[in-house]
């Protein structure tokens, strides 16, 4: 059955598609899947498929090793078989949630390494671009990458900084810090780049946009640089930034309380604009 839309909670968008009404204070509710319908199956085969048909060439090597530790090719994974792979590993585990949630419940879920994830699905004519994430986008985008130690470490230090963020009236920056090197990040790796962000992989136009067009600008991965960086939400991304190795990401949130600070004074550079300090690769 398609999810029954219902009116979001305050801060969020006007109509959003998961059933809120189901959600618990911690807007978690049952991910039910026995309630995916063949075509559900069908439509996450269907992507699955052609997103792994693009991962050798243009996926970080992490990604691709969480993704075969998974029960993804089957069909919409089960979350809690998922989860017992990902808490032998990291300590991470999947928490469903109608669809996106407000700020304070989404840090503290990542915070106590519980990963929310949207438990419904696309349509099939949503196949190359929807406006809200669904499972595909959470599941398969993120999730492999909750198998590497460094990157599960940095996820639940950033679920932390949230409420540091709110204190100091900085959620805006730590938002574009997500934006960029959670959902859209690269990586040097093999002599050239791959991506592990899951706003790239789980979109098949992104992924081969973001490591092999010659259009974007790419950047050295700068935290500073980052928290100041607006961005796109409907269109592929005008910049990226590169990170070395996952330990960066982590090791950026020792000296992140004062950037977030300067960051929300400071003026936010548009969308895929220069900056004298940038560090191109």
């Amino acid at each position: 059955m398609p999810a029954i839309v219902q009116a979001p909670p305050p801060g969020l968008p006007a109509g959003l598609r998961g059933d809120y009404a189901a959600a618990g204070a911690d807007f978690t509710l049952p991910q039910d899947h026995a309630a995916y319908t063949a075509a559900d199956h069908a439509t996450w085969r269907r992507l699955f498929a052609r997103q792994t048909a693009l991962l050798p060439r243009h996926a970080a090597a992490a990604f691709r090793k969480g993704l075969d530790r998974l029960p993804f090719a089957a069909g919409v994974p089960d979350f809690a078989a998922t989860s017992a792979v990902l808490r032998a590993a990291t300590g991470w585990s999947l928490v469903a949630v109608p669809g996106l949630i407000p700020d304070a419940p989404f840090f503290a879920h990542l915070a106590a390494r519980r990963f929310p994830v949207t438990r419904w699905i696309r349509r099939p004519e949503e196949l190359d671009y929807i406006v809200e994430p669904d499972v595909f986008h959470d599941a398969f985008g993120h999730v492999p990458l909750l198998v590497q130690p460094d990157f599960a470490d940095f996820l639940e230090a950033y679920g932390r900084m949230g409420e540091v963020a709110a204190r100091r009236g900085a959620l805006k920056p730590l938002a574009r810090l997500y934006w960029h090197m959670v959902e859209f990040g690269l990586i040097r790796e093999q002599g050239g780049l791959r991506a592990y962000g899951a706003g790239i992989l789980s979109s098949s136009a992104e992924t081969v946009y973001a490591t092999g067009s010659a259009t974007p600008r790419r950047l050295r991965f700068d935290p500073a640089r980052v928290l100041r960086s607006d961005y796109f939400i409907d269109d592929l991304q005008p910049t990226y930034f590169v990170i070395d190795r996952y330990a960066e990401l982590f090791a950026a949130m020792r000296e992140l309380p004062a950037m977030l600070e300067v960051a929300r004074d400071a003026a936010p550079i548009p969308p895929g604009a220069p900056d004298p300090a940038d560090l191109p690769i």
